[in-house]
């Protein structure tokens, strides 16, 4: 089937087509689980865990344990994957992850939530992810680039069997999915405890489900096209630059499951919140919070190219296949997001008017 439709549409087309739909599905079901890292960062941080912290629990063991079924039934293949046959940089993931961590506390979003959010009429989120998205191509190959290339420099890590975790581990796939299954029994207790419903739930699975579906699907490209095809599934912050530079410069890049992303994360969510009833334009009820969105997003923006990746990306995609340098960058976008909300709750309070659907509610 595969093959009919390259022989039809040709590859280029069929990857954005491919990216289009399980960006769909996934900002369909993000939506309405409202999956979003930094809330659920708050919740464990303020020992509150609840809706948010079991969503992302659920989204990401499932993204974990079914990546390790596709690769044991034989669907899938990553040794190839630019997470893991690349040199990676450790100094980048841990530096990058923790700005990042601190940035989506700041913006009281990860890229991934501005998007879905911006969808929905949030006009905040609108304006954080077009500032990530510029402060992405700066750290790319702009302003910023050298400060990232440095950074990442300090720590490399040669491709291969020294970005597994599981080849570090001396074991195989099978323990792969024992540490699924572990996320997911932690995310099941907490739902348990929270009394989530089940209706979030099952959103939360759909969202974890569109990773494995990203990774089978551009792993069954690559098998059958004669070009050369990236096997990748879902991440924010390369498609986020890539699609800045389409809309405002020439652009002489192939369109790809990477640029698809965007829009089909952007049209699911906006259809799910329509079919729902949850469109609602917001807008800053005061200017003293812009400048908090707009550092977030640029340290979210730098954190995740240096990182290679974002909460997505790198904490849910990349610690899907278990790649070192991804699990280091979101055991920083954790440190970097808990050390963060407590100095907020503990030295800022918000006005009550200035809180949102994305944004965290100090504490006395």
């Amino acid at each position: 089937m595969i093959e009919t439709l390259i022989d039809r549409i040709g590859t280029s087309d069929l990857l954005l087509l491919g990216g289009i739909s399980v960006g769909f599905l996934f900002g369909a079901f993000a939506q309405q689980s409202r999956f979003c890292l930094r809330s659920a960062v708050t919740e464990f941080r303020r020992r509150e865990p609840g809706n948010k912290l079991a969503v992302w629990l659920f989204a990401f063991s499932v993204a974990l344990a079914g990546v390790q079924v596709a690769i044991m039934a034989g669907w899938l293949d990553v040794s190839q994957s630019r997470m893991i046959a690349a040199t990676g940089s450790m100094s980048g993931a841990a530096i990058g992850g923790i700005l990042f961590g601190i940035g989506m506390i700041c913006a009281r979003g990860c890229a991934t939530r501005l998007l879905v959010l911006s969808a929905t009429g949030n006009l905040r989120a609108l304006l954080a992810g077009l500032v990530f998205a510029v402060a992405a191509q700066s750290a790319y190959n702009g302003l910023l680039a050298p400060l990232r290339a440095e950074i990442s420099g300090w720590w490399l890590v040669e491709g291969g069997s020294n970005r597994e975790i599981l080849s570090l581990l001396g074991g195989g796939n099978r323990l792969g999915l024992v540490i699924g299954l572990a996320w997911l029994g932690a995310g099941l207790a907490v739902a348990l405890y929270s009394k989530v419903s089940r209706r979030v739930l099952i959103a939360a699975v759909g969202a974890g489900l569109a990773i494995p579906a990203g990774w089978i699907f551009t792993y069954a490209v690559s098998q059958a096209s004669f070009d050369i095809v990236s096997v990748e599934s879902l991440t924010f912050s390369g498609p986020s630059a890539e699609l800045l530079m389409l809309t405002v410069a020439p652009y002489d890049k192939a369109l790809d499951f990477g640029i698809g992303i965007m829009p089909g994360v952007f049209l699911g969510s906006f259809t799910a919140a329509f079919l729902t009833g949850e469109l609602k334009i917001q807008g800053f009820d005061s200017g003293h919070t812009m400048p908090r969105y707009i550092i977030g997003a640029v340290l979210m923006g730098f954190g995740a190219m240096l990182a290679g990746g974002c909460a997505v990306g790198a904490g849910v995609t990349g610690g899907s296949i278990l790649a070192v340098t991804a699990w280091t960058t979101l055991i920083g976008m954790w440190l970097g997001a808990m050390v963060t909300d407590w100095a907020f709750v503990r030295f800022w309070e918000e006005p009550e008017g200035s809180v949102s659907s994305m944004e965290l509610r100090p504490s006395s």
